[in-house]
């Protein structure tokens, strides 16, 4: 069973990895076991980003909070 890769640190880095899969499975020149491990890691790195960028949408909405009762406090992304 293939190793799990460690998630990119930023999603910067986690987008062009991305990128970098997309450029791959589209040249049709990958062994089939190969393309869907290709295709699952960046399935997970979608779903990260994906992630990612739901977190700096609700720090976002808590900056724009028109509510001036609201406290202030910080971000945490795992508190759910």
């Amino acid at each position: 069973m293939p190793k799990k890769k460690e998630s990119p640190a930023s999603f910067e880095k986690a987008l062009a990895e991305l990128e970098q899969i997309v450029n791959r499975l589209e040249g049709g020149d990958l062994p089939l076991e190969e393309a869907l491990n290709e295709f699952e890691r960046g399935v997970q790195l979608a779903r990260e980003g994906q992630a990612k960028l739901q977190q700096a949408e609700q720090r976002v909405q808590i900056l724009l909070s028109d509510s001036e009762e609201a406290s202030l406090t910080p971000f945490t992304p795992d508190a759910q």
